[in-house]
């Protein structure tokens, strides 16, 4: 053989080597990321080739499947009162596929679980389809109803938990969308995915769990927590060393107040009528350091809060001593989303023990056999139960006592005591924004035991600005959200 046809037979040995490598790298290398990859489409074909597996809460399906015609996807995803329970269940698109729990408990919903090997292999065996299995949620339907309804056109978000154990019972944002708007593949379907995304509202934001907002006046009851945990007082109704106005140290600049007598007023007054001046100091007293420890020990600073939906991150970073002090107050560089202030009501009520959230209950197999349950998991003691018992006393003094700020919340009906804390959050270049109405509380019945935990964020555009409260607001749609639980429990 000459010398060119060696060198020409040596590079297509070659060629066939390389074809050979990647051939076998796709079969056994990338086979499982191929098999799973939403850009391959017969991964969507096998997805609705079947109807999906239900979402479940109070025993009832929320979602469900129906037959289509002129496609490869043979079933599309439908949902009941779709934009009230989307921020739930997100959404499962043959155009953009799947958010929320619709994408990670897919495989339960699909049946590809490999959980449901030995049920799928038993269906097979006798001829019966394969079926997708459910996910009951925790979810109270009565609650998500009044908080969704409570909100209505306004933007906001709610979110309720149980304190004993963590599960989620509500949780709504508003402006919100109907996941069968582009539940299915044609033009129609993108179009309205695309429209949606485009809105400047953010309807498809999850605003209870994914948005972060100054938390204003209801970070109020974490400052009294490091206070009282930290020994800076001595107690609710001794007097504070507390001018008024407040000089932010290291500064010229005043804090003061919009209502009541703060000038060294007591724990218990200054939650009461909401003391700027108070808390402010009280927040440089405790320090930067020791005022981020108490805000991680009720979850914020957590990157990686999984419910399973991860939740965006809750702040209380690191600050100087002015900051620090307007950090006490809600109105410094601390930001929450709505699920960890009701994380913060939560562990009050639950005598310091905060409990971490969690929205699956369980997972089930089409035959109703359970496949996982979900075990109450105890994320810290957030504070004291001596501390806790304060913290509800101060909070309960808001909701019940004349001229608390928070009387709008109170629930009429025996054993039942309501604590709570408004809040009006400032925001924007200058605080020229119209600022956040934030309500967090929480329910006791007379047995002591507490059913529900809530916080309620309203940003309301059309409101005029000196109509926009915490109290009056937030508290009713707060008030709505508890009495729906309560009621559930008789």
């Amino acid at each position: 053989m000459n010398k060119p046809l060696r060198r020409i037979a040596i590079f297509c040995g070659l060629l066939v080597l390389a074809l050979l490598i990647r051939d076998n790298w796709i079969q056994y290398v990338q086979a499982d990321s191929l098999k799973t990859d939403n850009s391959n489409r017969r991964v969507g074909i096998e997805r609705y080739a079947t109807p999906r597996g239900d979402i479940i809460v109070d025993g009832k399906a929320i979602t469900g499947s129906v037959a289509t015609k002129g496609t490869d996807y043979k079933y599309k995803r439908t949902w009941k009162n779709g934009e009230m329970w989307a921020p739930v269940t997100g959404y499962s698109s043959q155009i953009v596929g799947a958010s929320q729990l619709e994408n990670l408990e897919d495989g339960i919903l699909t049946g590809n679980d490999d959980r449901l090997f030995f049920r799928n292999t038993l269906d097979m065996i006798t001829g019966k389809k394969k079926q997708g299995g459910s996910v009951v949620t925790t979810f109270n339907a009565a609650a998500q109803k009044a908080a969704f309804e409570g909100l209505g056109d306004k933007k906001g978000a709610v979110a309720a938990i149980d304190p004993k154990t963590g599960a989620i019972l509500a949780l709504a944002s508003t402006p919100s969308y109907d996941p069968s708007a582009f539940a299915g593949v044609s033009q129609k379907d993108g179009d309205a995915f695309s429209k949606l995304e485009k809105d400047k509202d953010k309807p498809m934001l999850n605003r209870a769990l994914r948005e972060t907002y100054p938390p204003g006046s209801t970070f109020k009851v974490v400052t009294a927590a490091a206070a009282l945990e930290n020994g800076i007082v001595d107690g609710i109704d001794k007097a504070t060393d507390t001018p008024d106005p407040y000089q932010l140290p290291g500064t010229r600049t005043d804090l003061t107040n919009q209502h009541g007598k703060c000038e060294n007023a007591t724990l218990r007054e200054a939650l009461k009528v909401s003391c700027n001046t108070v808390f402010g100091k009280l927040s440089d007293s405790v320090t930067n350091e020791k005022m981020i420890e108490q805000a991680e020990k009720f979850g914020f600073n957590e990157a990686e809060l999984d419910i399973p939906v991860r939740a965006a991150e809750s702040v209380y970073p690191v600050d100087n001593r002015p900051q620090n002090a307007l950090d006490g107050i809600g109105q410094g560089s601390n930001r929450s989303t709505p699920l960890q202030m009701a994380m913060v009501s939560a562990a009050i009520a639950n005598d310091g023990k905060l409990m971490k959230p969690y929205m699956v209950d369980q997972l089930r197999a089409s035959n109703l056999d359970v496949i996982e349950s979900h075990d109450p998991e105890e994320l810290s003691q957030a504070v004291s139960p001596e501390t806790a018992q304060k913290l509800q006393e101060m909070m309960e003094t808001v909701v019940n006592d004349p001229g608390g700020t928070g009387g709008a919340a109170k629930i009429n009906a025996e054993g039942v005591t309501v604590g709570g804390k408004t809040g009006t959050a400032q925001h924007g270049v200058d605080n020229k924004e119209l600022p956040y109405a934030w309500f967090i509380s929480y329910a006791k019945l007379s047995d002591g035991s507490s059913p529900v935990a809530v916080a309620v964020v309203v940003e309301d555009g059309s409101a005029n600005r000196g109509e926009i409260s915490g109290g009056g607001l937030a508290a009713p749609i707060a008030k709505s959200v508890m009495q729906a639980v309560i009621n559930s429990k008789k």
